[in-house]
């Protein structure tokens, strides 16, 4: 496979410039900033307040695993006792019922997504008691994406015909990297051959797309052998590629202790893997959606981002508008008209909550006007990579630079540097910028501006 020419070459003062961490953006403000005041009242006077009819979305945790990959920073739990999902699953209604008390039965839900954890850790027959419960309690529209994260160890081409007839039609199996030396560093054994045909068998079923996620910087990755990878699922055909960095916090995530950090590539070679991914994702036919997303040229998030309908919310970008989110589940985010809030991250703490009537809400945010305006332009950054200043004034009427100026006079580094082109009514970030959107969307980050420790995000290469 040759690579194509993306961008001027990064030498390596940029790369030394940036190699620091700072926020994926799924949300501005980041859920770091949450706070504990904000709880269930504030939560149930926030459903209270929804805009009837605005667009909604629903995300559900599942946080069971079998076995534990070193690399995951997600709120799971390890175990082999799947009794233990049946608790959890009467625990997961009850919560619906609390949320169809407040807004009402019928409540019209165009987007869904089963994540964790592995939602595949529950049986069949509990994933299709799961939907039917949301059914009786949420109307899935007839075009709603109904998506499901999937380890491709627990399913073979009969789960996936159960999938199926459940009503997804959305896949995303977690491949990660093909590399045996990586999989054993990493504690995550699936072979190729496993994955293909898997995906052999959703294109079968005719799933509407089909997601495989990689990541690169994990221990024992070197620029060619995550190249092999990069053709091996080029060779699948895939919908969409998810593509992430891996970020080594084991003071947060305790797996990650068990991974020799001796191991892990140096930041230069994670940047010869990203522009390498790129470039070769470009040429095999994909689009690139934005920092971690690409997707075939008919695919409707390729579709979104040509049209300007482009968003992104806590599972990456969508194609779905500016939603309201219902997080169901332990540790969920749901974000409610101009708020966010956060479930307890412990099941001892969200099963009590429940079973005593209450949301269990354990942080949140009720977004000021300066952030709603900050939001706009990180998300116009991240996901358009363009901020028009007319659209802006006309949303909040304010005049960018004027308001901005700080902001403005920082961007002019990046705009010297390459990053980003100042226009006279605009900001664009370049195509070399968007290697490093995320320090192009910080600029605009007032709280981590007055934050001196970056040390709770991932590297931005």
């Amino acid at each position: 496979m040759t690579s194509t020419v993306l961008s001027p070459e990064i030498d390596a003062e940029l790369l030394r410039r940036y190699d620091i961490s700072g926020p994926r953006y799924t949300s501005y403000p980041t859920a770091d900033r949450f706070v504990e005041a904000f709880q269930a009242d504030q939560h149930r006077l926030a459903l209270q307040q929804r805009v009837p009819g605005a667009p909604m979305s629903i995300y559900v945790h599942i946080p069971f695993c079998e076995s534990v990959c070193y690399y995951c920073a997600c709120n799971k739990i390890i175990t082999r006792h799947h009794e233990r999902a049946a608790e959890y699953l009467a625990v997961l209604y009850a919560e619906m019922d609390l949320y169809r008390a407040e807004l009402g039965a019928g409540i019209q839900v165009s987007q869904l997504h089963l994540g964790g954890g592995s939602p595949t850790f529950l049986s069949d027959d509990e994933l299709e008691q799961l939907m039917a419960e949301i059914g009786k309690r949420f109307k899935l529209v007839p075009s709603a994406e109904l998506s499901i994260e999937v380890d491709p160890r627990t399913v073979d081409a009969e789960r996936l015909a159960r999938l199926k007839a459940m009503g997804f039609n959305r896949l995303s199996f977690g491949v990660q990297d093909f590399d045996p030396e990586v999989q054993k560093a990493v504690h995550r054994i699936q072979p190729p051959e496993q994955v293909q045909a898997l995906v052999e068998a959703a294109r079968a079923l005719k799933f509407d797309s089909i997601n495989v996620d990689l990541i690169y910087g994990l221990p024992q990755q070197t620029p060619v052998s995550f190249r092999r990878t990069i053709e091996q699922v080029c060779a699948l055909q895939p919908d969409r590629i998810a593509l992430y960095g891996y970020a080594h916090l084991p003071a947060r995530f305790k797996p990650q202790r068990r991974i020799v950090a001796e191991l892990l590539p140096p930041a230069g070679d994670k940047l010869t893997m990203l522009a390498g991914a790129i470039s070769d994702f470009l040429a095999a036919g994909y689009e690139y959606i934005g920092m971690d997303h690409f997707a075939k040229r008919d695919d409707s998030l390729a579709i979104a981002k040509r049209q300007g309908r482009l968003h992104r919310n806590f599972q990456g970008y969508s194609t779905q508008p500016d939603a309201d989110l219902i997080g169901l589940g332990v540790s969920s985010i749901a974000r409610i008209g101009a708020t966010y809030s956060q479930n307890a991250k412990t099941l001892d703490e969200y099963y009590d909550a429940v079973r005593r009537g209450q949301f269990p809400t354990q942080r949140g945010l009720a977004l000021s006007r300066d952030d709603l305006l900050r939001r706009a332009m990180i998300m116009g950054l991240m996901c358009q990579g363009r901020v028009e200043f007319e659209s802006i004034r006309l949303a909040y009427l304010v005049d960018v630079p004027t308001y901005f100026a700080p902001e403005m006079e920082r961007l002019q580094g990046l705009a010297d540097q390459g990053l980003v082109n100042l226009e006279a009514d605009a900001i664009q970030v370049t195509p070399l910028g968007w290697y490093f959107v995320r320090a192009v969307a910080m600029v605009f980050d007032r709280y981590l501006q007055a934050d001196a420790s970056r040390e709770r995000f991932s590297r931005i290469i």
